[in-house]
């Protein structure tokens, strides 16, 4: 604890939370905790609710009533987990932000590690996952894609690290200032810049209640991911193109031989009608891969918000209010 700041300093914490019922008063327990022994202050706790229909919206505002430190921002449905993380950015206010579920899959108490790295000048502190309580498979396809999109991107993205991290008042700053719709924040923290430092972190099991991330949502977020810090996609239509252009001019130059040297027509029925059928699915395939290229374009000219705010729940501690009814009393008598 001696490496937290003593001098005043603002932490915000970012929870986007979407049927989350069964684990909320747990993670506000333990999340509440954590902060109250960091000094500074007042430190604040945003979470925005993600179009839930179960009682999470009843939990937050009822702990937003006894805290005036938590803001709820409710949005209009459910935009998905980056939208809403995306909201929640917008809505923070401190020296540094701290992003995370509610699952208390990410400990709340390795808070006060990013704290100590960010004091020590870090301006992005990423949790590296390790020893994950999830399904074999599920772990296998995590490792893979990591792995997969580091090799692709064009900027440095760090293995196993997912959104859980903290990041200082600057990037959360440029971050808002990205209007993409298909949002990868985990990308554009690393493509951002500054300082940056990983800590491992034991990944736990989900406390309560199922995982929101399905299959297909887990998959959406990978493609999302790659087709935004890469166009290795295209070029690899480029280069499977130069190598079937190699092949039919080799089989060009033997049928040739056959017929001419060897007096024979050349054998290969099979063989031909596997080639065609092959190249007609990857000229299919590719031709996808570049149609949600020029379809993210077409999202991103459409111009439209990435999420909707139906309501906005923020009190002002009665310090901070009895300081601004001072404040508009002396404008007031000098008028």
């Amino acid at each position: 604890m001696s490496e937290i700041p003593e001098e005043p300093f603002r932490l915000s914490v970012a929870v986007p939370v979407h049927n989350e019922e069964s684990v909320l008063p747990e993670f506000l327990r333990r999340l509440v905790a954590v902060v109250d022994q960091i000094a500074g202050g007042p430190h604040e706790f945003v979470f925005v609710d993600d179009g839930s229909t179960d009682g999470t919206r009843e939990i937050l505002e009822a702990a937003a009533r006894l805290d005036p430190r938590i803001v709820v921002v409710e949005l209009s449905r459910n935009f998905g987990h980056q939208a809403a993380l995306s909201a929640a950015l917008d809505q923070v206010s401190g020296d540094a932000t701290v992003v995370m579920d509610a699952d208390l899959q990410d400990a709340p108490e390795a808070i006060w590690a990013f704290v100590s790295k960010f004091v020590d000048g870090y301006d992005v502190v990423y949790a590296q996952r390790t020893k994950r309580k999830e399904p074999w498979w599920l772990r296998a396809c995590y490792k893979i894609f990591y792995r997969l999109i580091s090799s692709l991107a064009d900027v440095r993205l760090p293995l196993d690290a997912g959104d859980f991290g903290l990041m200082s008042r600057r990037v959360v700053r440029l971050i808002r200032s990205m209007p993409e719709h298909h949002r990868y924040l985990r990308g554009l923290r690393g493509w951002v810049g500054f300082r940056q430092i990983g800590i491992y972190v034991e990944r736990d099991a989900r406390h309560a209640g199922k995982s929101k991330y399905t299959s297909l949502r887990l998959f959406k977020l990978a493609f999302d991911g790659i087709l935004a810090f890469s166009v290795a996609p295209i070029r690899a239509a480029a280069i499977l193109g130069v190598i079937a252009i190699g092949f039919s001019g080799s089989y060009t130059v033997y049928s040739a031989w056959v017929r001419l040297v060897e007096h024979r027509s050349p054998q290969g029925f099979a063989a031909i009608i596997t080639v065609v059928t092959f190249l007609s699915g990857v000229q299919l395939l590719f031709l996808g891969v570049i149609g949600e290229y020029v379809g993210r374009i077409f999202e991103e000219m459409k111009a439209r918000p990435i999420y909707v705010v139906a309501n906005l729940i923020r009190r002002e501690p009665q310090d901070d209010v009895a300081d601004r009814r001072s404040q508009r009393a002396e404008i007031s008598g000098v008028r």
